[in-house]
């Protein structure tokens, strides 16, 4: 034995078990005790492989080599060093200057403590696994690669979990944690065996048998995305929400069999080669409304007054993973590459509302599954990567049903006869800002709840109009809320505002509590204040429900008017270009931004976000018809250059009008309104030389195209169907025909 010269003034020795039998402490080690951790980050290159998640993100396939430093096992940080006795004091810290012992017994209890790995290279476990090396501390104890002397020396990994003196205690967690060896998901990694070992310190041990996987943890990786050393490694939004697509396709698999993992954070999720996978099952539980023994990380886990509440629920997982993507947005890699990073791009707003809702504090207002949280996830990842040309696609189903009304004001459509019989000679042309009614009216329409007691009945309802809905709806005998919104919808319809207020009231009373963190009443909320024209109450409650839904595009759709209506042009077109950029049928999104851009007195940028509406979009006709109407027409910066008219001259050959004939009542319309700014540019001394054409004449001087516009009108008359109307058409035809003689 010898004196204690750990602690200055200790009057104590250490025995044969190392240790002082006054204070507790082991004389200071020869090594470097600043618990700075040796190994470096792990190198890795990416191939000229991908693999691709959700059918949207394009990952490199990663290459992984040798840790720099393999001998050295992580330290267990001191405000995680407590003793293992039943007091929970803390022990092993620094104190005085000096490093805290990682090995050593409490000086209050007496009870011995270690935070060293307690299984070297060589040691057998269970007589079949030989351990290889320490890899990790987890949440509950060390990680070793082994070998698996059973099969072949196949590498596996040692996940220790529990120490238990009780023998009984210890087989009840054995049985326990079998139901581990039957998860079987490609994001999470496989369990296939529970096995024990006497640890000289802490007694048995239970570890679990797991599948080594080549790799690093999202932690490391967002390491090594910071590091200059690390040119290939990346950690851009696009692949942090498909990290996050893997990392919910195996909660919701563990949640759809009544588990919980507990303990997500990005040390517990693997980057391997081409995979996503949730490792470290020691946490892993029955979803059984406890929250007892819980394993979890303090700044991943929800409030103690929720678990004390509610215990830990699925919920409670989806929240830890909010917190995970928070963290991983921390240390994203930017760039001017990077998609979704244009100045007015709207997708990191919608990733902020995605995490927010999340992590909300109150347990009803955040994602009531995975499947609910990755449905939303999907659509800000497809705002995200909507800046790419080959992005740009039909959305697929989503919370709302698609609009078929086009909110253009009759931007699109051919001028009617009244523009010429009730209109001064020359007009502005309309911007085509619908009112806000008709918004109301026209935006999509949610989906009914699958859940909701009358679904069955609603999905055979089938109405010609308003009227006849409310009386199939008043023969719906459950007691419903997606009956009384489909009344609040068919009283708006009829202009009842009263009827439909009286509706969503309703159905708030039927939710209940449930109803504040509803979205379905704030969306119809906001159709009622649109109604009404309450511009600012609308867009109050659509940003609730874009808060609540984030990767939808409807509930942008009318923030995006709102923003119009308030007179913030750059807010409503960073709402316009969000969802056009990611859904080029979204047709009323691209009247939108048309719109912005007449205000603007822009021309030619109206006409090509118009000329972007696809051929196979039910609205296509009506942008190029609307194309023409902007090129032919005057705006408030003036008229249309010679060249700008030529154009409309050009395209109207090629609208599909009156059933595709060549001649018709609309192609007459639209003619004649070309003619008439053609007279007027050749009056001005504007037009220059305008190019020959049926349209205006061969060659277009002023005298043919009064000619022709004089036919125009004439034409025009034996569209009136009431006389005065044909004689005012015909008064113009007259006053603009040319002079003569006779």
């Amino acid at each position: 034995m010898t004196s204690c010269t750990r602690t200055p003034g200790c009057a104590g020795t250490v025995d044969d078990t190392g240790y002082c039998d006054v204070c507790g402490l082991a004389p200071l080690p020869a090594a470097d005790q600043s618990g700075a951790t040796a190994s470096a980050v792990t190198p890795l290159a990416s191939t000229r492989d991908n693999w691709t998640v959700a059918s949207l993100v394009s990952l490199p396939v990663l290459a992984f080599s040798t840790d720099g430093d393999a001998t050295q096992p992580p330290r267990v940080p001191e405000e995680a060093r407590f003793c293992p006795g039943p007091g929970r004091h803390p022990v092993g810290r620094s104190r005085g200057g000096r490093p805290g012992l990682d090995r050593g017994f409490c000086p209050r209890c007496r009870t011995p403590f270690s935070f060293l790995p307690s299984l070297g290279p060589g040691d057998l476990v269970a007589d079949r696994y030989q351990v290889v090396r320490c890899l990790a501390r987890g949440g509950q104890g060390w990680v070793y690669l082994a070998r698996d002397a059973h099969q072949d020396d196949l590498e596996v990994a040692l996940k220790g979990v529990l120490h238990a003196n009780d023998e009984t205690a210890l087989a009840a967690a054995i049985q326990e944690r079998q139901f581990l060896n039957t998860v079987d998901h490609p994001n999470i990694v496989r369990s296939t065996d529970f096995a024990t070992h006497d640890d000289p310190v802490a007694g048995p041990t239970g570890y679990i048998v797991m599948d080594y996987l080549d790799g690093m943890s999202l932690r490391r990786l967002l390491v090594a995305a910071g590091d200059a050393r690390q040119p290939d490694v990346a950690l851009p939004l696009d692949h942090i929400l498909a990290y996050g697509h893997e990392i919910l396709a195996a909660l919701d698999y563990l949640h759809r069999r009544g588990l919980l993992y507990t303990d997500m954070k990005p040390d517990n999720v693997m980057r391997t080669a081409d995979r996503i996978k949730v490792i470290d099952l020691g946490g892993v539980r029955r979803s059984d409304g406890t929250y007892e023994n819980l394993v979890g990380s303090a700044d991943f886990l929800v409030s103690i007054e929720e678990l004390r509440a509610r215990g830990a629920t699925p919920r409670s997982d989806l929240f830890a993973l909010g917190r995970t993507l928070a963290e991983l947005f921390e240390h994203r890699t930017p760039g001017p590459d990077t998609p979704g990073a244009a100045a007015d791009a709207l997708g990191v707003e919608s990733f902020r509302r995605l995490v927010a809702r999340a992590v909300h504090p109150q347990w009803d207002r955040r994602f009531a599954s995975a499947t609910e949280m990755s449905e939303q996830l999907l659509g800000v990842l497809r705002e995200i990567l909507a800046g790419q040309p080959d992005r740009r696609q039909p959305e697929p189903v989503s919370l709302f049903q698609p609009s078929a009304q086009l909110l253009d004001a009759g931007l699109g459509l051919v001028p009617p006869l009244h523009t010429w019989v009730d209109g001064p000679d020359t007009t502005l042309l309309d911007d085509g800002r619908p009112a806000a009614h008709v918004v109301a009216l026209g935006l999509p329409t949610p989906r009914p709840d699958p859940d909701d007691p009358a679904a069955d009945d609603l999905a055979a309802v089938g109405a010609p109009d308003a009227r006849s809905l409310l009386a199939k709806l008043a023969t719906v005998g459950q007691v419903s809320v997606e009956v009384e919104l489909g009344r609040c919808r068919a009283y708006l319809a009829l202009d009842d505002r009263r009827s439909a207020a009286e509706a969503l009231a309703e159905a708030g009373m039927i939710l209940g509590e449930r109803a504040e963190a509803d979205w379905r009443i704030a969306w119809h909320q906001a159709l009622l204040a649109l109604t009404d024209d309450r511009i600012a109450e609308a867009r109050r409650q659509f940003d609730a429900v874009y808060g609540d839904i984030p990767g939808e595009i409807a509930p942008k759709l009318g923030l995006g008017y709102c923003a119009e209506r308030a007179g913030d042009a750059v807010l409503a077109a960073r709402f316009y270009a969000a969802v056009w950029r990611r859904d080029p049928f979204q047709a009323s999104a691209a009247f939108g931004l048309a719109r912005l851009r007449l205000a603007a007195t822009d021309r030619v940028g109206a006409v090509a976000i118009l000329d972007e509406v696809p051929a196979l979009s039910r609205h296509h006709d009506a942008a190029r018809v609307a194309a023409v109407r902007v090129l032919s027409s005057r705006l408030a910066g003036g008229p249309p250059t010679a060249a700008e008219l030529e154009q409309a001259v050009g395209r109207l050959a090629t609208l599909h009008l009156d059933g595709g004939e060549q001649q018709g009542e609309s192609r007459d319309r639209l003619t004649t309104a070309i003619r008439e700014m053609a007279l007027e540019l050749l009056r001005s001394g504007a037009a220059g030389a305008l190019a020959p054409s049926p349209v205006l004449g061969e060659p277009p001087t002023e005298r043919a195209v009064r000619v022709l516009l004089e036919r125009s009108y004439r034409a025009l008359g034996q569209q009136a169907h009431r006389p005065d109307d044909h004689d005012v058409l015909i008064d113009r035809a007259n006053a603009v025909r040319p002079r003569t003689r006779w």
